[in-house]
């Protein structure tokens, strides 16, 4: 199993936890496409328009994962069409790396340690084979709907890159994911060519036949492929993560909703602000104290009621003056979103 190459520059520690502008684009576009609220977007950290025009710019990993939880949670089995809707060239140098070596095996392990060019250094990239090539992919997603939508996405992403390399209709070998059977997947089979597609597997992977992996690739060229690594190494030295400004009020709002006093003097407080001050600031960002306050709610009540909490708990416990009014949210926040 091929392992990035060592980081002696500290770039991988500064860049930990944070994705490319091109990745956050494609999942916006793929949001809207999925019919997401325009307001539930505004509300994703480091999506402002003027933060991804820029390819040094680092977007917080979280912000990708919010994205990947509209998706899925607004059309299943996204996670392909994803994919389908990213051309080469759509992530930029990491597109090129991938498709631009000797052959389809020496392109990705020749990309490998660059993995950190797209994504976060803890989605798990693996090549393995001597012949056949395996790519893996694990994702860090905890929500099991968001992790099957990543990880079809990126399986059906390098079929797509492996494709488009050799100028074949490759069919892969083997499709295996992790997550159980959906009900209907024949979008999966047409998008990989196969109806032998494993789920509940050990690992979420995608293996390429000798022929097609070792095939001499049509757009192979040796100098751009080094121009490329090269391109990648000063985007990785330059990046800079752009910060979730609201990092700081979500968890004085966390802070202050765990005391069942989520009140806005008292987070306003905590951070040193008037009231008045605190809703510019979340205005801003395109997001008010109460919409933050019952999105943490709606997630809290959601994890309280997997885990047996009785409603009059709940309401307790994330400060509902009763019953009803738990009740109410619970019922608003079932109701599909209007876009």
């Amino acid at each position: 199993m091929t392992q990035p190459a060592p980081d002696a520059t500290g770039i991988g520690s500064r860049l930990d936890g944070t994705v490319s502008t091109h990745l956050v684009r494609l999942l916006l576009a793929a949001a809207r496409q999925a019919g997401v609220a325009a307001g539930e977007l505004a509300r994703v950290p480091g999506t402002e328009a003027q933060v991804l025009r820029g390819e040094l710019n680092r977007i917080p990993m979280t912000s990708l994962l919010r994205l990947w939880e509209l998706i899925a949670h607004t059309r299943p089995g996204a996670g392909a069409a994803v994919a389908a809707a990213a051309p080469l060239g759509t992530l930029s140098t990491w597109d090129y790396l991938v498709t631009t070596g000797a052959t389809l095996t020496d392109s990705l392990r020749a990309a490998q340690p660059y993995h950190r060019l797209i994504t976060a250094a803890a989605e798990g990239f693996d090549l393995s084979g001597d012949g056949d090539l395996t790519i893996g992919y694990r994702t860090t997603a905890g929500d099991p709907a968001v992790a099957a939508a990543v990880n079809e996405y990126v399986l059906a992403y390098y079929l797509r890159r492996a494709r488009e390399a050799t100028g074949r209709p490759i069919t892969p070998v083997r499709v295996s994911f992790g997550h159980p059977a959906p009900d209907n997947h024949r979008d999966l089979i047409t998008v990989f060519g196969t109806a032998d597609i494993e789920f509940d597997a050990e690992s979420d992977s995608i293996t390429f036949h000798a022929d097609d992996a070792t095939t001499p690739l049509p757009r192979a060229d040796p100098m751009l492929a080094e121009l490329l690594r090269s391109h990648a190494d000063l985007v990785l030295a330059s990046s800079r993560t752009v910060a979730d400004p609201l990092e700081p009020f979500r968890i004085a709002l966390a802070t202050a909703l765990d005391a069942a006093d989520p009140a806005l003097p008292r987070v306003a407080a905590a951070l040193a602000m008037s009231p008045r001050t605190l809703q510019r600031h979340l205005a801003e960002h395109g997001t008010t104290w109460r919409d933050e306050l019952d999105s943490l709610r709606q997630e809290r009540a959601k994890a309280l009621q997997a885990q047996g909490f009785t409603q009059r708990a709940v309401a307790d416990l994330l400060a509902f003056t009763d019953d009803r009014a738990l009740r109410k949210a619970l019922h608003r926040w079932a109701a599909p979103s209007a876009g």
